[in-house]
């Protein structure tokens, strides 16, 4: 495949005939589910609500950073009522390494208010009531909805996502929203949850925002984006 034909061959995957797209995407599956088997959200939490907590610092930031924050954030608010409660310059304080700590401070504060008295501190079953929690998008939603409730409403969009999405011609958009209405329109449900963190450890691993490692990656040969393919 010639450089010049790359965004072709992307666009034509989105035009394909559904047998021939699922077959293709199908593969993917196959070899991303070899390269990474049974995965699960790696941030670490023990409580539902901690977990809600993990995703919102997680936002510009690594879960690996995430994961050397929370212990020390857990044991010093032990329960969700402690987070309600908790003054600001506190919780900044155990947070300020996540970055953006000032609005992550207020979110997790809003958000463990809101849970406590709107939901008698039981996180919701659906998108429509996660995303009125103060920090939580539809990322933060679908994350929570999934591993807490194991329910599937939709596809968890971060910057891996949405960038390998691009890359693999399965969206145009640089919308995480838009980004996530192709691929649920495109997609089959029972793919929802675990592409999303494929292609999340696939980022990570060799496909990266400024640096590509090709020869590296299990798509090598059906990734319409490959180097391998373009033969450069």
């Amino acid at each position: 495949m010639q450089r010049k034909n790359t965004q072709e061959s992307k666009n034509q995957l989105l035009k394909q005939p559904d047998s021939a797209f699922l077959k293709w995407f199908s593969r993917i599956f196959s070899l991303l589910r070899k390269e990474f088997g049974e995965v699960q959200t790696p941030l670490h939490f023990q409580k539902d609500y901690e977990l809600s907590i993990a995703v919102i610092l997680s936002a510009q930031c690594t879960d690996e950073r995430v994961n050397q924050v929370t212990p020390a954030l857990f044991k010093a608010f032990p329960t969700l009522e402690s987070f309600a409660n908790a003054k600001i310059p506190d919780l900044e304080k155990l947070i300020f390494s996540t970055g953006f700590y000032h609005n992550k401070a207020k979110s997790i504060q809003g958000f463990a208010q809101k849970l406590v008295n709107d939901f008698g501190g039981e996180l919701p079953k659906t998108v429509k009531e996660l995303t009125t929690l103060p920090g939580f998008g539809r990322k933060t939603a679908n994350v929570v909805l999934s591993e807490v409730h194991g329910l599937v409403e939709g596809i968890v969009v971060d910057t891996h996502v949405n960038r390998l999405s691009k890359v693999l011609g399965l969206t145009e958009s640089n919308d995480p929203v838009k980004v996530e209405k192709d691929l649920m329109n495109l997609l089959p449900k029972k793919y929802w949850r675990d592409i999303s963190l494929y292609l999340i450890f696939l980022g990570r691993k060799c496909c990266k925002a400024h640096r590509t490692f090709c020869e590296e990656c299990i798509l090598k040969k059906d990734c319409p984006s490959s180097s391998v393919l373009k033969g450069d």
